[in-house]
């Protein structure tokens, strides 16, 4: 058997030859025969220990970076623990945002300890603690509960529909010219309406009470969702689904790898917004028709001249508010890592 290295003989390169000759366009593979000797193993190694040394060089590199405050001292489940810890201006977001917070606490207990009276008078406004009494009274209630979830069921149902229906919608009018032109003139005279506006029309309409609120709160969600996700949509870069087309990618592989990645931005502020104008139209059903909810709370606690609750249903649905927006965006998150990685 003839070694790896043994200098190729006559007899060998004969029967090369022979071959070629046998084998259409065999003299152009023949050129890539790769011939190893000691010699070329040896400049191998030397290029691989060059690699190394380089590897090596770089890491050296890296270190000190991190010893001078260039790079995060992170790697390995450290790094991934690290996305947790908050940076400097995160930190300094948040002091300003509890600033924030306590300044307005202060400002509201000054304007109610001295009865301020300058054009708007807080002389009937309550006072933080016995806002919080209140609070914590109504805490110990199952009745209080019950609003809350009330309200939570119908923004649940009422923003699942307006998320599938609204995508669908703006996916559809930002790809076709003519079916926004067909479906626009509706939105653009609906929009406009109040939610309060709506009421008499959802109980004329819808065999329950229950349903005519989840209606209006419905309607309040859906434009918003529309209009970004149409816009997001129609301002997709043309040159990336040019450049798809070229490399021979179907429409459906467009859709779902250049224009929805690029519309989720948008989409996002969407359902975000939508989030936020759900709860107004619900409260307005509430207020109008309904017999439980956070809007009927504070409805009825204005009924009763009853200060006190109408604050704690003001702050409890801004709290509702917030924390549902709150959780939107944090669903949505995982799907916009590109965008955050890109800045």
């Amino acid at each position: 058997m003839t070694s790896l290295y043994e200098p190729i003989t006559d007899k060998h390169q004969a029967s090369q030859s022979d071959e070629s000759a046998a084998r259409p366009g065999a003299k152009e593979n023949e050129e890539l025969i790769v011939k190893t000797s000691p010699s070329e193993n040896k400049l191998v190694a030397d290029v691989n220990k060059t690699d190394v040394n380089n590897i090596e060089g770089a890491k050296e590199d890296t270190i000190r970076a991190e010893s001078d405050g260039l790079l995060p001292k992170h790697s390995g489940v450290g790094k991934r623990l690290a996305g947790y810890i908050p940076s400097g201006e995160q930190r300094n977001s948040i002091i300003i945002t509890l600033s924030s917070i306590l300044t307005g606490l202060a400002v509201w207990y000054w304007v109610t300890e001295i009865n301020l009276d300058a054009y708007i008078n807080f002389e009937n406004v309550p006072s933080p603690q016995k806002v919080f009494q209140s609070f914590g009274s109504h805490l110990q209630t199952q009745e209080f509960y019950i609003h809350i979830g009330v309200s939570m069921r119908r923004i649940l149902i009422s923003y699942g529909f307006a998320v599938v229906v609204g995508v669908l919608l703006g996916v559809l009018m930002g790809r076709s010219k003519y079916f926004r032109a067909f479906v626009m003139p509706y939105i653009e005279i609906v929009r406009p309406i109040p939610a309060v506006a709506w009421i008499p029309l959802a109980i004329l309409m819808w065999p329950t009470e229950e349903s005519s609120i989840i209606y209006i709160t419905y309607l309040g969600a859906l434009f918003p969702i529309v209009l970004n996700t149409m816009h997001g949509v129609d301002q997709t870069p043309e040159v990336l689904v040019r450049a798809s087309q070229s490399l021979g990618a179907s429409k459906i592989n467009i859709f779902w790898h250049v224009v929805l990645p690029a519309a989720l931005p948008s989409i996002s502020a969407g359902l975000a917004i939508g989030m936020g104008v759900s709860w107004f139209s619900l409260l307005a059903g509430e207020i109008i028709s309904g017999q439980y909810g956070i809007g009927y709370f504070t409805w009825n606690a204005y009924s009763l001249i009853n200060y006190n609750d109408i604050v704690v249903g003001m702050l409890v649905i801004g709290f509702l508010g917030t924390l549902s927006t709150f959780a939107v965006k944090m669903m949505t998150r995982p799907f916009l890592a590109w965008q955050e990685k890109s800045r």
